[in-house]
């Protein structure tokens, strides 16, 4: 063999074997010994990665952090509700962690205090600040950050240029809506109404104080039975779990100067809770759902043992190139406990959204 041959395949050789121990450096043992709903982690300019979720105190949120999305440290309660004097009483869910201007900002969504007609959901979005990662975080404004006349939940950001989107999902509570599945279900005896939870997006000032301008529907449930998204998206309703089509826990990015949205069905409780996406051209759309959802489901019928894998977020690997889709499921092992999941995700060529689980390991 000629030298430059032999060197030519040595440094082959070499890279292949570089991209198989880096490879091998982000491979997760899944779940994680976390159990959080709604999973977020925050990649900080620290290098650091910090981990929000639902669940692990009560009337608030604590926090995990880690240098390589391995090993993770508990950092204890990071924010405390349902005191004297706060705005925020109960049902704290789903928070995310933004570093912004040199400071934190957690937005979660919790129950309102002012409460008159006694709503059984009274679901709203608020947020607190830190000058530090690891908190104590304490609200911005001891108020929610607006009110649109039903209860919403699961608050998502999106930054570009000099303004700030909204993201969030009206609750299903009081939201009965008329569709070939509504039919489908009085016709069987299963469900009269079914009630259904819809993706607006925002304009949000840049002081997080308020919104601008009305929110826009951004994503909802199939009204056809013979809409392509109908089948997974009803899962919840056909199987006679619950009378409620869920279109939540989006999460917004941008790659190519495309906007995806990922978002969450059926009962996040349930089975059958699952991801899909949606694209855009505007971060306020219009959207379209992808001819590939759902993206990230149960595993079981393949011979796995993971289901209700949902609720997602992303986060980037600790050389920035590669995208991680965090989500929460449940285990045969884990039981009724929510776990977290990290796996792989990309982005092809052609648009087309992949994410490479759920997976476990032994």
């Amino acid at each position: 063999m000629k030298a430059k041959q032999f060197f030519g395949l040595m440094a082959a050789t070499l890279f292949l074997l570089s991209c198989s121990q880096n490879k091998q450096e982000l491979q997760f043992d899944n779940p994680l010994p976390v159990e959080f709903g709604d999973p977020y982690i925050l990649k900080a300019s620290d290098g650091m990665y910090y981990m929000v979720g639902t669940g692990g105190v009560k009337d608030g949120f604590k926090m995990y952090s880690s240098t390589d999305l391995k090993e993770w440290n508990d950092e204890g309660r990071i924010y405390q509700g349902n005191t004297d004097s706060s705005w925020c009483v109960a049902n704290f869910w789903a928070p995310e962690l933004y570093e912004h201007n040199g400071k934190f900002y957690l937005f979660y969504s919790a129950d309102w205090r002012e409460n008159p007609t006694n709503e059984l959901e009274n679901f709203l979005i608020g947020v607190a600040v830190s000058n530090s990662p690891t908190g104590p975080y304490t609200d911005l404004y001891n108020r929610p950050i607006f009110d649109p006349g039903y209860p919403i939940i699961d608050a998502n950001l999106w930054f570009e240029d000099d303004r700030v989107y909204l993201y969030y999902s009206r609750a299903c509570y009081k939201h009965p809506v008329e569709s070939e599945l509504a039919d489908w279900a009085r016709n069987e005896g299963l469900f009269e109404e079914i009630e259904e939870s819809w993706i607006y997006g925002v304009e949000l000032k840049s002081d997080f104080s308020d919104v601008i301008g009305e929110p826009q529907l951004l994503l909802r449930p199939p009204v056809s039975m013979d809409d392509e998204q109908a089948e997974w998206e009803s899962r919840s309703v056909t199987s006679g779990e619950v009378n409620r089509r869920w279109t939540e826990g989006s999460y917004i990015f941008k790659k190519n100067d495309v906007y995806y949205m990922m978002y969450s069905a059926n009962f996040y409780g349930g089975e059958h809770y699952a991801v899909g996406y949606a694209t855009a051209d505007h971060p306020l759309g219009p959207f379209t759902k992808a001819h590939n959802n759902p993206v990230l489901e149960k595993n079981t019928e393949q011979g796995g043992i993971v289901t209700g894998t949902g609720h997602n977020s992303i986060t980037w690997s600790p050389d920035g190139k590669e995208m991680l889709c965090v989500y929460h499921g449940y285990t045969s092992e884990t039981g009724k406990n929510r776990v977290v999941f990290i796996d792989h995700m990309e982005v092809l060529d052609d648009g087309t959204l992949m994410v490479h689980g759920p997976t476990t390991s032994e």
